[in-house]
């Protein structure tokens, strides 16, 4: 009985004893556990993103200029002597000069195309360096000129050369003026008339050439026109010529001569 019963307290005890111990193994088995499950390391790999960008392309084109270079040739003269065949009508016997005495001059201008040309004029050959200086100046400063040829081509028809804008020198004809019948000093090769439509001769009501009305009106100045400090007023007053524009009552804004008259 005895023994027993001491063998069923040890087993009490004993159980009590592996118990704790089984306690005490299963927290540190979790704790070791919980531990292990800390250090566990997964590798992280990197997530690469690739972005294609498309850019797109533009082609410009450029306009192209094209410069182009006009070389202008200078001005050029050049004196011939002149026949009384060459000269035709504008010459007869009982005129005041003989044709030996007259030169015809081949002369650049500059026209109203804005272009140069090659014109011919007939003039006295005293004035004839005088008369290349005033056209190598005009030329120069680009003043144009409708037409440069000798009357001539008109027969000696001065209203017929001056309606054609003609510029021209030498015509043995007399004066347009009151009185008795005088000699125009185009009769002596020595005066010139340049634009007769932009510069007409006016006396009243009478314009000559008609078309020249236009150009009546003087302070609308326009190219081609003869007015006071002007490039072709300026141009023969350098070389001591007198202008018609100037002619009080009857200007003749067209005319320019040796002497003024």
């Amino acid at each position: 009985m005895i023994s027993s019963g001491r063998y069923r307290r040890y087993s009490g005890w004993t159980f009590l004893v592996f118990l704790i111990a089984a306690l005490v193994a299963g927290c540190s088995s979790g704790a070791v556990a919980t531990s292990n499950h800390a250090k566990l390391s997964v590798p992280v790999h990197p997530v690469t993103t690739t972005t294609t960008t498309t850019t797109p392309t533009t082609t410009t084109t450029m306009p192209t200029t094209t410069t182009t270079t006009t070389t202008v040739p200078p001005f050029s003269s050049r004196v011939s002597l002149v026949t009384a065949a060459q000269l035709g009508s504008t010459w007869h016997a009982g005129c005041p000069v003989d044709p030996s005495q007259l030169r015809l001059l081949q002369l650049s201008y500059w026209g109203f195309d804005n272009q140069p040309h090659l014109g011919t004029l007939v003039v006295n050959a005293s004035v004839a360096n005088s008369v290349i200086a005033v056209f190598s100046n005009l030329y120069a400063a680009r003043f144009p000129i409708e037409e440069m040829v000798p009357e001539a081509a008109y027969g000696g028809n001065d209203n017929a050369a001056a309606a054609a804008d003609d510029t021209s020198g030498f015509n043995c004809r007399y004066a347009v003026a009151p009185g008795t019948p005088q000699w125009s000093m185009h009769a002596y090769g020595e005066a010139i008339d340049v634009n007769d439509v932009q510069n007409p001769y006016i006396d009243g009501t009478t314009i000559i050439p008609p078309a020249g009305a236009a150009y009546e009106a003087r302070s609308d100045v326009r190219p081609g026109m003869a007015v006071p400090g002007g490039t072709l007023v300026d141009a023969f007053t350098a070389i001591g010529w007198g202008w018609g524009g100037k002619w009080v009552g009857t200007p003749d804004y067209q005319h320019f001569s040796i002497n003024g008259q």
